[in-house]
């Protein structure tokens, strides 16, 4: 590997045993094996450094979910797509509590690290679109704009509202079939709402 690898592998190692805050320029290069300097030759800043270990880090995370969600063939309902896709957002978190916890820390403190907030911005139509690839069966690229913005984004609120709950209240953590069957129930009130509404 080259020192750029390393800096990137030393990096992803800090932000699970130490955080994403408490992760120094140091503790980086020790966990590496190559020099302080080398992290502003190639990335300008530890700041750089850490965001694009974290954008790395959650990348392989979803590679991950979709290699284990390929392998389940493709004869799988849309429904029961869902129902998957989120019960496996669940596992995935207890076994990578260190990256989201690492990851909730970035969140918070988006405005006081240099390029965090543009690489959220980068990710997340991303994230949504991944979303919407595994559940509908939509390539990424052939995804319009509307249905990232409307389907794509509900997908992504409620993956991230389930890694909160998930890390709050494990015992009552809803499962994929529970969130399957509020959204029906959402949507039985909106229609009778809107049904409702124009009859008045």
């Amino acid at each position: 590997m080259s020192n750029r690898d390393d800096l990137l592998a030393g990096a992803k190692k800090c932000l699970l045993e130490k955080g994403y805050s408490r992760t120094t320029a140091r503790d980086i290069a020790q966990a590496s094996g190559v020099s302080l300097a080398a992290i502003g030759y190639h990335f300008g800043s530890k700041d750089a450094l850490m965001n694009e270990a974290m954008f790395q880090a959650i990348g392989e995370w979803g590679d991950h979910l979709e290699q284990a969600f390929a392998k389940a063939g493709p004869e799988l309902s849309v429904q029961e797509r869902f129902s998957r896709v989120f019960d496996d957002v669940s596992a995935t978190f207890d076994q990578n509590q260190s990256l989201w916890m690492a990851s909730f820390e970035l969140i918070i403190e988006l405005d006081h690290i240099p390029g965090a907030r543009e690489m959220f911005r980068n990710a997340i139509p991303e994230a949504r679109r991944g979303l919407a690839n595994l559940i509908l069966g939509i390539p990424e690229d052939e995804i319009p704009p509307d249905l990232e913005l409307g389907a794509g984004a509900v997908l992504y609120s409620l993956m991230a509202g389930l890694l909160i709950q998930r890390f709050a209240d494990t015992e009552r953590t809803p499962t994929g079939a529970d969130l399957a069957r509020g959204l029906r129930q959402l949507a039985d009130v909106l229609e009778a709402r809107d049904k409702a509404a124009a009859a008045s």
